[in-house]
């Protein structure tokens, strides 16, 4: 694990993701660029899930924001700091874009003893909260449907219909409906997630910002993934409802009494920065129903949606299932994917992909989904999200990145949907955790992109960039006299085994493409994506020098130890929450791979190897090197 990601925020900002041009096509119907409204307003969240809406005078900085939230919702601002994503605000407000949700957070995890007293001026008196019941906090013209819902469910509240608590899952949920009484949209409060402090469920125990079910995905942070997959969904092609992250006030929401989780309501208005999603009427969910009648192109679409967005959490339990015509004939049943708040971590997590083994997955794709996976660009998916989303944190953008590239090059090769998810998926080998194929060439990766570092700069001064493996103890590497010694020593990484120490060559690029693609056939290669050769190809050493092929990676007889290895608490997917404690129901993940420890140069170079060995790795795996092997595959989906 990232040594950061243990703490509320980052204390700077991550470095930008690369923004080199790929040959495809933007499918958003908004450009990037805003016009400056004049006056501003931003939506102010405290650790304990307290909002306020604030407007922003033009003299006012983070201080006189914090004076403000203290006099209105009477919570401390000493020794804390105001963040967007990765952004620590200093003083300056000039760069927070209007309707942006920013969040307070302490700098320590003790309170100060005394707070000290200030006069409240007249102006400071008058501050209230002056936004809507509900406020959409975006500008995408793909939130107009969803503006429409806060319409019809402000009528509703209006006369007198509220809302309901959703009773299933692990967090806070609720249904806004209409004016007939029908459920229209799903609302999930940020501070109502597992582990949030005003969690209604008693999963309690952490301030937004921290790790939580997933160690990659903050508490409080699934709302805007949620977002962000919807706004990925171009032209809707997988059927991601509307979604859009709102400020929203209302009674019906939960407010803890102490630390505690004493569930405490009485009856008062409460604002919470929440995901909004349109709710879709359906028969039942994927977990009731026989998976074959499912319509190919509906699980492709799906699929390739949670490949780019390194989807952790697709379970059956979100794949709802709606009947067109009656009669469920196949062809007639729509599949609507939802809860993708465990989308996007910010580094390479094991994905849990329900689709995995349907027989549908093993389909090539047709001439319209390459189509489609050919257009994406994903440089530009990061500057949407950046601009839609400025919370985003710039690890998750990464892994955005990574994920659509290996999607653009493993379908360009022909591999199917499958194929690709078990390249992005992990084993488990009694208790350990082995690192998936995706992850071995990351890897890969990065240790050309070290050796290159290692060459090309001299020895003093140098900083050496290695990856953290969340292994158990392990040796360091020798150091070698010569250069030539020490780069072949550092190809070399140890890791435990069975049998004792063993040491296993991660093999390099190829001296010559032909020769790792026997296997292929007709040892002819199918078309590359070219629009994923990164721009900074000219500018990398040539690498082949240093290698000698990937078809020699035997991933089959990997073995990789993490620290403490798995819980035997992980539970399986689509099983009941029971009495478990949420840290009973968190399985343990490793991270082989970290994105963000790189700068922007190092990021680009290490894609442009990356880039270099997807080809001969995708040979590799049709040649049979990996082998025919049945996963066992521990369910890692977290329900709620």
């Amino acid at each position: 694990m990232s040594p950061e990601l243990g703490k509320p925020v980052h204390n700077q900002m991550a470095v930008a993701t690369f923004k080199g041009p790929l040959n495809g096509e933007y499918h958003g119907k908004k450009t990037l660029e805003r016009k400056n409204s004049g006056k501003r307003r931003v939506f102010v969240q405290t650790e304990s899930g307290s909002v306020l809406g604030i407007e922003l005078d033009r003299g006012d900085n983070v201080h006189t924001v914090k004076r403000k939230l203290r006099l209105a919702l009477d919570v401390p601002t000493d020794e804390s700091s105001l963040v967007c994503g990765d952004m620590v605000l200093k003083n300056d407000l000039s760069i927070v874009r209007n309707d942006s949700p920013l969040l307070l957070t302490r700098n320590f995890l003790h309170r100060s003893l005394s707070t000290p007293c200030l006069s409240p001026t007249g102006k400071d008196l008058q501050q209230r909260d002056q936004s809507g019941p509900i406020e959409v906090l975006g500008y995408s013209d793909q939130f107009s449907r969803t503006k429409q819902l806060v319409v019809d469910i402000v009528k509703a509240i209006r006369n007198g219909i509220d809302p309901v608590p959703v009773h299933g899952g692990l967090g806070g949920a609720y249904y806004f409906r209409n004016c007939s009484g029908e459920n229209i949209a799903i609302v999930k409060p940020t501070d109502e997630e597992p582990y949030a402090p005003n969690n209604p469920k008693g999963f309690v125990g952490k301030v937004l910002g921290q790790p939580g079910l997933k160690r990659s995905v903050r508490v409080g942070e699934t709302g805007f993934r949620e977002v962000a997959a919807f706004l990925l969904d171009y032209n809707n092609f997988a059927n991601v409802p509307d979604t859009a992250l709102v400020k929203i006030t209302h009674s019906v929401f939960n407010v803890n009494d102490g630390v505690k989780g004493n569930v405490h309501r009485n009856g008062k208005q409460a604002s919470k920065i929440a995901s909004l999603q349109q709710f879709i009427p359906h028969d039942f969910d994927a977990s009731d129903h026989g998976t074959s009648s499912f319509p190919v192109a509906a699980v492709h679409r799906i699929g390739i949606l949670d490949i780019r967005i390194l989807n952790t959490d697709r379970h059956a339990g979100n794949l709802l299932v709606r009947k067109l015509d009656g009669g469920g004939r196949f062809g007639r049943i729509e599949l609507v994917p939802i809860d993708h708040g465990l989308c996007l971590p910010e580094s390479l997590e094991d994905p849990y992909f329900e689709w995995i083994h349907w027989p549908q997955a093993s389909i090539p794709f047709s001439d319209d989904e390459l189509a489609y996976i050919n257009k994406l660009d994903p440089f530009k998916d990061s500057d949407m999200l950046r601009m839609e989303l400025p919370m985003i944190r710039e690890a998750c953008l990464r892994v955005l990145v990574l994920c659509t590239i290996f999607l653009k090059e493993a379908a360009a090769f022909g591999l199917c949907l499958s194929e690709i998810g078990e390249m992005m998926s992990r084993e488990y080998r009694g208790h350990e955790e082995e690192p998936s194929e995706l992850e071995i060439i990351c890897i890969e990766a990065k240790t050309l992109l070290d050796e290159e570092i290692s060459y090309f700069e001299p020895k003093a001064g140098r900083e050496e960039f290695q990856f953290e493996l969340d292994c158990g103890k392990e040796e360091e590497l020798d150091l070698a006299p010569t250069t030539e010694e020490k780069m072949k020593t550092e190809r070399t990484f140890r890791f435990g085994s069975k049998g004792g120490n063993g040491r296993y060559l991660l093999s390099k690029l190829e001296e010559s493409v032909e020769e790792g693609m026997e296997g292929h056939e007709g040892n002819e290669l199918p078309p590359r994506s070219d629009d994923c050769v990164s721009v900074v190809q000219d500018r990398i050493p040539n690498v082949s020098k240093l290698s000698t092929s990937l078809k020699n990676i035997s991933f089959g007889e990997k073995s990789w130890r993490h620290l403490g290895s798995m819980q035997k608490n992980g539970y399986l997917a689509g099983t009941s929450s029971g009495n478990r404690s949420v840290n009973e129901q968190r399985p343990m993940s490793s991270n082989f791979v970290i994105l963000a420890d790189m700068n922007e140069e190092e990021w680009m170079r290490f894609l442009e190897n990356f880039q270099r060995l997807l080809r001969p790795a995708f040979a590799n795996r049709n040649a049979g090197n990996v082998g025919q092997r049945q996963r066992q595959r521990l369910g890692t989906s977290c329900q709620f």
